[in-house]
C-alpha cells in the first residue's frame, strides 16, 4: 500500500524526535500544512513507502552495523574567538561544528543553525548515539547569538542543554510553527521566537529569512508526532543566498524553491543516515546532488554526517558518495573539517579529509 503525505515512522521517532508540547499547544488551522490535529508533508505522488515501525526496530535492536562509527580521530580544527571575530564582517561565513550544526557569521554578526553541543542526541545522556568528535568551540566560548535557525524538533536538530544554556542572550530564535512551544518550556522568552509556516518569512538586523518546505516529520515521543512543522530555510545577507536543507527525502519542493529564489550561492544539504527503510524522509547522496540541481545552486556543501551513528551505512558512506557524485557532474563540493570556515563566494581547495581513515 502506498503511503499517504503523512510520513510516518522512520528509525528516530524516539531517538531523534523529541517531548510533547503541552497543554498550552496551540492550533495552526489556518496552515495549508495542518489538519486532523497534526501536519502534513505536501502531496508527493512519488512518495516511497516506508518500512513498518517494527521492521526498524527490530533491526535497530538485532541488526549489525559494520564501520558505522569511526575508530580513528575525526579531525576537528578549534575555533579561537579572535579568528572568528577578525573574519571579514562585509561578507558571509559558514562554519561547520558537526552534524547539522552551524556557526554563521552574517556580515558581522553571529547565528547558529541547529545547534547541538550535547555529547548525545538522545532524551538521556547516558544512552543513545554518542559524539564522534567534540565541537570545535564549547558554548561558553561562543561570541553573542543575534539569531538562531531551528529546521524542526528532532533532538540531533534541537538540543535541551543547548537552548537552555542559549535561552535568553540570544536576540532571536526562527522557526517552524509549533517549535515557539518547545522553546518556551526550554526557558526561551516567547517574545524572542518567530514562529513560520513555509513560504512566510521574517527579517532579523538586514538578514531575510524564509521557511521552505521539506519532506519529512516531527515529535520528540512515541505520543506527539506531527505536532509541529518541519522546514528548510532560504537565509539572505546582502545579496548572497544560502539554503539549509534541514531534514528531508527527495520530493518536488526542491524545484519549486529553486524556481521561486532563482539559486543559491552555497546550499547546505543533508547527506547522512539515510536507508532504503526510510527512504521518504532522508535523501541517499544521488538524491542530495539531484535536489542540489533542483535548487539551482553553485557550491554542495555537506551535512548531515560525520557526527553521530544514525543508519546502518558506514560513516564515511556519504562523504564517499557525494564526492565522486559531485567530481563526475563537475558541482563544486564542500566537505569542510569540522571547525572549518568556509566564506561564501570565496574559492577554496576542497579536501577530501575523511580518505585514509578507519
Amino acid at each position: 500500500m502506498r503511503w499517504k503525505s503523512r510520513v510516518r515512522i522512520p528509525w528516530n521517532s524516539t531517538v531523534a524526535g523529541c517531548g510533547a508540547a503541552g497543554s498550552g499547544e496551540t492550533r495552526y488551522d489556518s496552515s495549508p500544512q495542518f489538519r486532523d490535529g497534526g501536519f502534513h508533508n505536501m502531496a508527493n505522488p512519488d512518495l516511497p513507502q516506508q518500512a513498518s515501525a517494527w521492521r526498524i526496530w527490530s533491526r535497530f535492536i538485532v541488526g549489525s552495523k559494520v564501520d558505522s562509527v569511526p575508530v580513528d580521530a575525526i579531525p576537528v580544527r578549534a575555533l579561537e574567538r579572535s579568528a572568528l571575530d577578525a573574519l571579514d564582517t562585509n561578507t558571509n561565513h559558514i562554519v561547520r561544528l558537526g552534524h547539522s550544526s552551524h556557526l554563521l557569521k552574517l556580515r558581522g554578526k553571529y547565528w547558529l543553525i541547529d545547534p547541538v553541543f550535547s555529547e548525545r542526541v538522545s532524551p538521556v545522556q547516558w544512552a543513545g548515539p554518542k559524539r564522534f568528535h567534540k565541537p570545535p568551540i564549547t558554548l561558553e566560548q561562543l561570541p553573542p547569538i543575534e539569531g538562531v535557525i531551528l529546521s524542526h524538533d528532532h533532538y540531533d536538530h534541537l538540543d535541551l542543554a543547548t537552548i537552555e544554556y542559549l535561552s535568553k542572550g540570544v536576540k532571536r530564535y526562527f522557526v517552524p510553527l509549533g517549535v515557539r512551544t518547545r522553546l518556551v518550556v526550554m526557558g526561551v522568552p516567547a517574545e524572542r521566537v518567530t514562529e513560520l509556516d513555509w513560504w512566510q518569512d521574517s527579517e532579523h538586523d538586514g538578514v531575510k529569512l524564509t521557511a521552505t518546505p521539506a519532506q519529512h516529520f516531527s515529535g520528540r515521543t512515541l505520543g506527539d508526532r506531527d505536532r509541529t512543522l518541519w522546514a528548510s530555510w532560504v537565509v539572505q545577507s546582502g545579496d548572497q543566498r544560502i539554503f539549509y536543507s534541514g531534514d528531508s527525502g527527495y520530493f518536488p519542493g526542491f524545484k519549486q524553491i529553486g524556481e521561486r529564489f532563482g539559486g543559491f550561492d552555497i546550499a547546505l544539504m543533508e547527506n547522512g543516515a539515510y536507508d532504503a527503510m526510510w527512504p521518504a524522509v532522508h535523501m541517499t547522496p544521488e538524491q542530495s546532488v539531484q535536489a542540489f540541481e533542483d535548487l539551482r545552486g553553485k557550491v554542495f556543501f555537506s551535512v548531515h554526517n560525520s557526527t553521530f551513528d544514525l543508519a546502518f551505512h558506514t560513516w564515511h558512506d556519504p562523504l564517499d558518495r557525494i564526492a565522486d557524485l559531485t567530481a563526475a557532474k563537475k558541482i563544486e563540493l564542500a566537505t569542510p573539517v569540522i571547525g572549518e570556515v568556509v566564506t561564501v563566494g570565496q574559492a577554496r581547495t576542497n579536501t577530501r579529509w575523511w580518505q585514509g581513515l578507519r
